[in-house]
C-alpha cells in the first residue's frame, strides 16, 4: 500500500505539473498564482456531527442528557427554562436565546453529574423549591430512620443539588407505601450501608422491610459434588 500511494503522488505532481491544452500554465502554476493567497487556516479543532434537543432546566439546577442518562449543570437562574442543547462526541453545550450559558466535556457515565460550583443555587444563597431544608423536613415528618438516610444522601454529595432527584424518588414512595414501611425500609437501608433511591425501592419491591430480623434471607444451596464444603478446609 505504501509502494502504491508513493506512485500515485509521483503522477499526481506530474499531472498537476504539465501545462492544460492549449494554455501556456498548469495546475500548480495556476494554484500559486491565483487560489493560494485566498486560502484560510484549517479549523483549529476536527468537526464534529452535532445533536440539537430542548430540553427544561430541573429544580436542581441541571439538565438530563437522555442518550447517556447524564446530568450536566447550568446556571440556577435558568431553572424551569427551556434550553437548546447541543452536544458531540465530546462536548455538551447549553443555549438559551442563542447564548451559550454552559459548556462541558462529555461524560458517559450514567447516572453521573457534570457540575459547576459557581452554577449552583446553593453557592449563591439562592432558594428555590428544593433545597436542603425542605427535603430534611420532609423526612423528620416521616421517621428517624428516614431522616438519617436522607441526610446521609445530602451530605455525601459534592453539591447537595445532586441529590435532590434522589431524595425525591425516595420520599414520595412513602405516600405509596405509608410511613411504617419507608421507615422500615430505610432503617434496612443503613443497615446495609447502601443509601440511595435503588435501594430503597429494590427493598420495598422485595418486600425486605417486612422481615423481623435486619439479614437477608438466607439463600437455600442445593447439594452438588462440586461444592466441597468447610471439611475440604480443614
Amino acid at each position: 500500500m505504501q509502494e502504491l500511494n508513493k506512485a500515485i503522488s509521483q503522477h499526481l505532481l506530474i499531472h498537476n505539473c504539465t501545462a492544460f491544452a492549449g494554455k501556456n500554465y498548469s495546475r500548480q502554476e495556476r494554484f500559486e498564482s491565483v487560489e493560494k493567497q485566498h486560502l484560510t487556516p484549517l479549523p483549529a479543532e476536527k468537526y464534529e456531527l452535532r445533536t440539537f434537543k430542548e430540553v427544561t432546566v430541573h429544580k436542581n439546577s441541571h439538565i438530563w442528557l437522555s442518550e447517556d442518562k447524564h446530568y450536566y449543570s447550568v446556571p440556577y437562574r435558568y431553572i424551569g427554562e427551556k434550553v437548546k442543547l447541543i452536544y458531540s462526541a465530546s462536548k455538551v453545550e447549553v443555549y438559551h436565546q442563542h447564548t451559550r450559558i454552559a459548556l462541558h466535556s462529555r461524560d458517559y457515565r450514567t447516572h453521573h453529574y457534570s457540575t459547576r460550583k459557581e452554577h449552583m443555587p446553593s453557592a449563591h444563597n439562592f432558594v428555590s423549591d428544593w433545597s436542603i431544608d425542605k427535603f430534611s423536613r420532609w423526612a423528620v415528618s416521616i421517621g428517624e430512620h428516614t431522616s438519617t438516610l436522607i441526610n446521609t444522601i445530602l451530605h455525601t454529595r459534592q453539591h447537595p443539588e445532586q441529590a435532590y432527584k434522589s431524595c425525591l424518588g425516595i420520599l414520595t414512595q412513602a405516600k405509596k407505601v405509608g410511613k411504617e414501611r419507608m421507615e422500615n425500609a430505610c432503617k434496612r437501608a443503613l443497615y446495609y450501608g447502601s443509601c440511595n433511591y435503588s435501594t430503597i425501592r429494590l427493598i420495598l419491591e422485595k418486600g425486605l422491610d417486612k422481615l423481623d430480623s435486619e439479614e437477608e434471607p438466607l439463600l437455600n444451596i442445593p447439594g452438588h459434588t462440586n461444592i466441597r464444603g468447610k471439611a475440604y478446609y480443614e
